[in-house]
């Protein structure tokens, strides 16, 4: 069997968004910047434009607002762009386990 190098990026990808999503509510906001600057770097080295875009924008949006709720849809948004420039049997929905609901007084981390 022959090794796809692109399908390798892809699968890092998509291994490293859904691993944000899978800690919302357990990430420092600067780990986040840091891992959403680098999958914007990645996909701008292997042209995959929507992904460098969307990356960007969360990025401006973590500037501007913080952390919160928007990070989600953008995370959903990268899986989308990611998945569709894969083989449709290599993109494996990644389960998300519910977190804990914060206690009263606890620091919302996402």
């Amino acid at each position: 069997m022959r090794h796809d190098p692109m399908l390798a990026i892809l699968a890092d990808l998509l291994r490293r968004v859904d691993g944000l999503a899978g800690e919302r509510g357990h990430v420092s906001v600067v780990r986040l910047r840091d891992e959403i600057d680098r999958i914007r770097h990645i996909a701008r080295a292997f042209h995959l434009d929507s992904v460098e875009n969307l990356a960007g924008t969360l990025q401006s949006a973590l500037s501007l607002q913080g952390a919160g709720p928007v990070i989600m849809s953008y995370l959903d948004l990268m899986r989308d762009a990611i998945a569709a420039k894969m083989p449709e049997a290599d993109v494996i929905a990644m389960p998300v386990a519910a977190k804990p609901a914060a206690r009263p007084g606890a620091h919302l981390i996402v």
